[in-house]
């Protein structure tokens, strides 16, 4: 199937010195050398040693231990000046305590990159943190790279590179862990499904070499079909989402366990903006605009893997879904439903060609039940499933129940299924669209010779189901943020008048008013009444009760000025002309300057009710007018804007460019860390904002 997954084709990272890979002397050294190797096979400088050793045949391997010996008849060299050569990569598997001068003895030997095992340092608080940076400082003085420290290795299958504890099965998944344990247990669980790794990179600390850079370098490995990832902070998210997007382009699916996003939320700031943009929000904001298959747990990434990995993908959501027994169909169809899947019912001529063969009390409506039909001509299997997949009526089918369990009855049995088997993975190869199988013996043979063949095989239905929901909704990639403006004139202060002010520069509609300064007399200035009033100095203006509505004329306008400087002891006041808010729908549009990945944009039904209600939307800026419709249309309330119960359609086209030029507005100032209209009213021939504010990054409070 010829995929169009993107134009993007970002060029390579630039090549070293020697015009070689970045990191080619992490991923295939000319020599390397294992510091701390040991005899003992408790020791990790003896599970490494011998990792190392099965590239002898390639690379020059030294092992350097001061109290030398052998390892697996391999000489032990009492340091790194005695070795015949300089190594290339220098594995560090020493004590905390002689970790510098063993760092000082690479480096003196013209080390290339250091892979730090040993742990102790960041990780522990500020003072491991010093150290840290020192011993960096002198790696990157001598003009070397350091992995870790406080990781478990590294390997590449391909290069025959295997310094690390437990290295893993070899297969076409290339793995950034900055969990060793983690690493280990997606190893296994990858091949448990005949998978295995590509690469594997235990980041430890990133006191050097980070995520994003080793993610660069899978996008251009060639063995690397599908890149796995399991990280618990981004540094560069610009650049990491820029080398995810080229993945995407090449049909290579970055797969992320995404970690500790939730604690973020604490950091909750002043404005609903960053309330409900913090933390997890931004991630997943930032995975969509990478094409990032953003997953929560290890089962999680290995299923999507699964499904992603064969060379035919879905291409759409109309899952056809066959069952040796009622109950698995129904439930299948229920989750994938549930997943925004469709499930549609098949025209006559494909329902009848189907039952064909099958028992009478066979259903064929999909999901179609064989109702026994399979274990009395296992071909059953084969031609329902491959005349699904060749029907034209659906974009992927999923066989559920009992099959692979006839193999454990007899061998007679086996046989059979073992050629259904068969006979399934040629019809998906013929038909090229992807077959999934869910079964309750997913051990047995039957499904391990559909493994094989790259059908994925899963126990739960529901792993299927999501997985394929991931896999469909991988393909779909968002336009890029477009590229940052040029810088403005700082923002200085953070008051209502500023916010106002910056939003009219920006030539944004905002509802006509003036400043009321301290000790100046109530004016409307020719103002249309009714009249707004508000407080200026309050960030939520509504709780505090520093908005007077329905100001109908000069005595009120001067009575409700006086109530507010009063009650509220407040420096000015503004007065704003009233919108029409019951002919229209509130929404809030803010921006937010995360850390790593830039402006964010929020949009969302708006009012004093936003984080109630949650209907938000959020994607990386800046975004153009058609980026942040599709936003807006996202909404769960957007059929609200498009006119419910007899009212007119409203200015969905004018919210859009709106929320567009927020975030531009946004990204030519990063003096702002948040920005936020709420509410911006949607009328049925334009939009108002209401109400803004900013927040300055200076904030003491943020």
């Amino acid at each position: 199937m010829t995929t169009n997954l993107g134009t993007e084709q970002a060029p390579a990272a630039a090549r070293d010195a020697d015009g070689r890979a970045p990191l080619a002397a992490l991923f295939d050294p000319r020599s390397l050398a294992v510091v701390g190797a040991s005899d003992d096979p408790a020791k990790w400088g003896n599970w490494i040693a011998l990792n190392a050793l099965k590239g002898v045949h390639r690379r020059d391997v030294y092992l350097v231990n001061r109290r030398g010996g052998a390892v697996a008849g391999h000489p032990v060299y009492a340091s790194l000046g005695d070795l015949p050569a300089s190594p290339e990569l220098v594995v560090l598997a020493v004590p905390a305590a002689s970790f510098e001068g063993a760092v000082d003895e690479a480096l003196a030997a013209e080390a290339r990159v250091l892979v730090a095992i040993t742990a102790g340092f960041g990780e522990l608080g500020e003072a491991g943190r010093e150290r840290q940076a020192r011993i960096v400082a002198k790696v990157r003085a001598a003009g070397a790279r350091l992995l870790g420290p406080n990781c478990m290795g590294a390997t590449d299958a391909g290069a025959e590179l295997f310094v690390a504890s437990s290295p893993g099965e070899t297969g076409p998944v290339g793995l950034i862990s900055q969990s060793g344990n983690l690493g280990i247990e997606l190893g296994l669980l990858l091949g448990r499904e005949g998978l295995g790794f590509s690469r594997f990179v235990s980041l430890g600390n990133q006191a050097d070499i980070e995520a994003v850079e080793v993610l660069e370098s899978l996008v251009d490995h060639a063995e690397t079909r599908a890149i796995l990832l399991y990280l618990e902070g981004i540094a560069d998210g610009q650049r990491f989402v820029a080398a995810a997007r080229r993945a995407h382009a090449i049909g290579k699916p970055v797969v992320l366990i995404a970690a500790g996003a939730s604690a973020a939320a604490a950091r909750a700031a002043r404005s609903h903006t960053g309330t409900l943009a913090s933390g997890a929000a931004a991630l997943g904001a930032a995975c969509r605009a990478g094409g990032i298959v953003e997953v929560a747990s290890p089962r999680q990434a290995v299923s999507a893997i699964q499904t992603l990995l064969p060379p035919v993908r879905p291409s759409g959501p109309r899952l056809g879904i066959v069952a040796d027994g009622g109950g698995h169909g129904v439930i299948a169809a229920d989750l994938a439903t549930a997943a925004g899947l469709a499930v549609p019912p098949l025209s006559p001529a494909t329902a009848d060609a189907l039952a064909a063969g099958l028992p009478p009390t066979a259903s064929t409506a999909n999901p179609v039940d064989l109702a026994g039909g399979g274990e009395q001509d296992f071909s059953s299997y084969a031609r329902v499933v491959g005349g699904l997949l060749g029907s034209g009526e659906v974009d992927a089918v999923l066989l559920t129940g009992f099959f692979g369990g006839y193999s454990v009855k007899s061998d007679d049995l086996g046989r059979r299924e073992l050629a259904a088997a068969a006979l399934m993975a040629d019809a998906r190869d013929g038909h090229d669209r992807p077959l999934l199988v869910q079964s309750m013996h997913a051990e047995a043979s039957p499904c391990d010779t559909l493994r094989r063949r790259g059908v994925p095989v899963f126990a739960a239905a529901e792993d299927a189901v999501q997985a394929l929901a991931r896999a469909v909704r991988w393909r779909n990639l968002p336009p890029a943020p477009r590229p940052s403006p040029p810088l403005s004139p700082p923002v200085t202060t953070d008051d209502y008048w500023t916010a106002r002010t910056l939003l009219e520069a920006e030539g944004l509609p905002v509802a006509a008013g003036r400043l009321i300064a301290a000790g100046k007399e109530p004016d409307a200035g020719g103002l249309r009444y009714p009249l707004v009033a508000k407080a200026l100095g309050l960030r939520h203006k509504s709780d505090a009760g520093g908005v007077v509505l329905g100001i109908e004329n000069e005595g009120a306008l001067a009575s409700a000025v006086a109530d507010l400087r009063a009650r509220l002891s407040s420096p000015a006041v503004v007065v704003e002309e009233q919108a029409p808010i019951a002919a229209g729908i509130e929404l809030i549009v803010g921006c937010r300057r995360d850390p790593a990945f830039g402006v964010l944009l929020l949009v969302g039904l708006g009012g004093i009710y936003a984080e109630i209600l949650g209907d938000t939307a959020i994607a990386l800026g800046p975004l153009d007018d058609e980026a942040a419709a599709g936003l807006i249309h996202s909404l769960r309330g957007a059929p609200l804007l498009a006119g419910a119960r007899g009212r007119p359609p409203l200015d969905v086209a004018g919210a859009a460019a709106f929320a567009a030029r927020l975030s531009t507005l946004a990204a030519a100032h990063p003096e702002v860390s948040e920005i936020e209209v709420n509410p911006l009213l949607v009328l049925p021939d334009r939009v108002v904002a209401l109400d803004a504010r900013v927040a300055l990054a200076s904030d003491p409070d943020r």
